[in-house]
């Protein structure tokens, strides 16, 4: 519950290199266009003055922290942060003291919550009445999606800002900035470089980090010192989160879309980050049958064939069962034709389960119901064709299969 900049002031270089250059100002920003200049977001609240309850959704290491302080400086205001891993409930009740102070001195307060999706409904209940009275300015950082992790009346109350992984190019830009206010510009290849904001993943302060570490093993950093600092990176995915779904997602979507090279790249990056073939195999099973149907009906048992390989083979061979079947699927035409008729067959039946069966449909075993006209007409005979309406009188004329 205190502002960690200024504790680590003066503390030289025994400060992190990635909370040495962390920006003082949104000029100072790296990247996140879309949020900071001319008419964006951010800049227009800075320029009102007034602050506004934020909730910053976005990966690691992306500036969600660095854009909390700089908005708290921009409007004088005490800056609070809270760890949501480590809070307790006194800490809330020390900062709802602490902004009551500081109201009764004119001055604003600011609380940022680091990973506010991990408070649990009460603990985010608890900060709701002094949000809405305005004691409190709310900013909280989260890498989940604030619409399944946020109460709602506290989402209601606050403007979600997305802020993005950077770029490559702006990762470089970075890493150049560090590099410059070490004094190492002569100390680094430009291959290293380029190999740090490859490893990054869009994360500046993995960046850093890695050149900070690099810089101590060797007065010539190059591609190899990189490595040696690095270490083997492991894929930023939470097989729970979001990064779990936007793949599946978009490895669905490929496959839909016929583009076998974005199909094989995110089954890749799903492989790659230990996700279960079983679950890519599921949902390569429901494509089959959902996006493919009739247009390919060798689809789902190919497809049901892949699941219960990879499944006796295992990893990591299974995936080149997977990425097999995969490439089969995108090249496959495609039709929607079932689908779409089972869910309108879904929607009839719902709104209409009242409606009998027509009597000539339905079973006689007795006497009395074959008199009372129940299977009048059937004949057990292959391909046998009624002429009578074999839904209910009321929906005769639904049509639910589109050819």
């Amino acid at each position: 519950m205190y502002n960690i900049g200024m504790e680590l002031e003066g503390q030289g270089n025994r400060i992190p290199l990635a909370e040495r250059m962390r920006p003082k100002t949104l000029d100072e920003v790296v990247g996140q266009g879309d949020i900071i200049g001319d008419g964006k977001i951010l800049t227009e609240i800075v320029k009102k003055g007034e602050p506004v309850n934020l909730i910053f959704w976005g990966p690691p290491g992306t500036g969600k922290t660095t854009l909390a302080r700089i908005l708290a400086t921009e409007f004088k205001a005490d800056f609070i942060e809270l760890s949501a891993v480590t809070a307790h409930k006194s800490d809330v009740e020390k900062v709802v003291e602490r902004a009551h102070q500081n109201w009764n001195l004119q001055t604003r307060t600011v609380l940022f919550v680091d990973e506010i999706h991990r408070f649990n409904k009460a603990q985010q209940d608890a900060f709701l009445p002094h949000v809405e009275s305005g004691l409190i300015t709310l900013i909280g950082a989260t890498t989940e999606n604030p619409s399944f992790e946020v109460i709602s009346p506290l989402l209601s109350r606050s403007r979600v800002v997305i802020v993005n992984p950077l770029s490559k190019a702006d990762i470089i830009t970075v890493i150049k900035r560090a590099i410059k206010s070490e004094k190492a510009t002569k100390r680094v290849t430009k291959k290293a470089i380029d190999y740090l904001a490859e490893l990054s993943g869009g994360d500046a302060r993995s960046a850093l980090g890695d050149l900070e570490l690099a810089l101590s093993l060797s007065q010539k950093v190059d591609e190899s010192t990189v490595k040696e600092a690095a270490g083997r990176k492991v894929p930023g995915y939470d097989k729970t989160g979001d990064n779990h779904y936007d793949n599946i997602s978009a490895f669905i979507k490929s496959m839909r879309g016929s583009d076998v090279d974005a199909t094989l790249y995110y089954l890749a990056r799903m492989v790659e980050a230990g996700e279960d073939p079983k679950f890519i195999a599921r949902r390569m099973v429901i494509f089959a049958s959902e996006d493919i149907g009739i247009a390919g009906n060798g689809a789902l048992n190919l497809a049901v064939s892949a699941f219960e390989a990879v499944e006796r083979v295992g990893m990591p061979e299974g995936g080149i069962i997977l990425s097999h079947v995969a490439v089969v699927l995108a090249k496959c035409k495609k039709s929607r034709q079932t689908i779409g008729a089972w869910y309108k067959a879904k929607d009839l039946a719902h709104n209409s389960m009242g409606l009998p069966v027509p009597t000539h449909l339905r079973n006689a075993p007795t006497k009395l119901m074959k008199d009372l006209g129940f299977g009048e007409g059937q004949k057990w005979e292959a391909g046998f064709h009624l002429d009578k309406n074999y839904l209910p009188d009321e929906i005769k004329d639904e049509k639910i299969y589109q050819d």
